[in-house]
């Protein structure tokens, strides 16, 4: 089944965001450049959340790598790759979903959210993540090989102050904690598992422990935030977006939707169970963002999908639609 057909609206479309770690220096900067959707949705952004993020995005690599700042960042960059998309392909999805960060992106691109709300919001809850603990501290380690026997990792883990942050695929886990924690989790998985399995672990290039306990100061103040300023545009388009704390699709409902995007900073990820949900009802996938780290989380499950990460592949998608 082609990607064109799936536009045609012949069948359902999925499009997916990655969130925090797909941030890169000059991201979004061949669209913002090119497309006046793009400079527009920076400079939207920008005034939204008293930051250059066009400067931020293509000039300011260090200041990237600090969540408070990547998040806007991310989340901008993808919109304005969106809207370009749309525009210039003709994508119109029927689901959305996203990863962490990118579950606000997905709620942007279906029509719940408004784009300026939404950038106010990640950029609190950013610099409430990285005071939630101090930089340097905690981390995120990916644990990856295989079909993982999720219980035999468990119980290597027992004992060890760290959480299953995210559940992205049957071959990939993230776990978050301390880092002295996680340093032995890392001994102690490739001492059980470094055999046969070959489990490999890879510390995430991330400023603080997410998902999980360490995030608990976050998550009230995260809600009052998200009660206070979030601009709901439609509370039934919702029910198209996947939500990461349940790992199904979100309710037509404000104060649960809410609710559960302040409990997302605090839970693991269900990311395994997000695709599920978008494989069951879409014919085919789009990733958007400024790099494609779920294309591979997809493809561990059998399902296809097409990375848009710049204009070459805008190109390639707009080649596909009928003329």
């Amino acid at each position: 089944m082609s990607l064109q057909t799936d536009i045609l609206g012949q069948t359902a479309c999925g499009v997916v965001f990655p969130g925090q770690g797909a941030q890169r220096p000059g991201m979004a900067r061949d669209f913002y450049e090119a497309f006046s959707e793009a400079r527009l949705a920076f400079e939207e952004a920008s005034e939204a959340c008293s930051l250059d993020l066009a400067r931020l995005c293509f000039e300011e690599s260090e200041r990237l790598g600090l969540t408070e700042y990547a998040q806007p960042a991310i989340l901008t960059a993808e919109i304005a790759m969106f809207r370009v998309v749309q525009k210039e392909a003709g994508l119109r999805p029927d689901y959305f979903g996203g990863h962490s960060l990118g579950e606000y992106t997905a709620l942007v691109a279906a029509g719940v959210l408004g784009f300026s709300s939404a950038v106010r919001i990640v950029r609190q809850r950013g610099r409430l993540m990285q005071e939630a603990v101090p930089e340097g501290r905690g981390g995120m380690v990916a644990v990856v090989g295989g079909r993982l026997d999720r219980h035999a990792v468990f119980r290597a883990l027992d004992g060890l102050e760290v959480a299953v942050s995210n559940d992205n695929s049957p071959s990939q886990i993230v776990l978050s904690g301390l880092r002295p924690s996680l340093e032995e989790a890392r001994r102690r998985i490739a001492t059980i598992f470094g055999g046969r399995e070959a489990l490999r672990t890879v510390w995430l290039d991330v400023s603080a422990p997410f998902h999980c306990e360490l995030m608990r100061p976050v998550e009230l103040p995260l809600q009052e935030i998200l009660e206070r300023e979030a601009k709901v545009e439609s509370l039934a388009a919702a029910e198209h977006v996947t939500s990461n704390y349940t790992g199904t699709w979100h309710q037509g409902d404000r104060s649960l939707l809410m609710r559960n995007l302040a409990r997302q900073a605090v839970a693991t990820v269900r990311w395994r169970d997000n695709m599920d949900a978008l494989a069951s009802v879409c014919g085919r996938i789009v990733e958007i963002g400024p790099s494609a780290p779920l294309r591979g989380l997809f493809e561990n499950i059998g399902v296809p999908v097409r990375s848009i990460t710049g204009l070459r592949a805008l190109e390639r998608l707009k080649e596909e639609r009928p003329h």
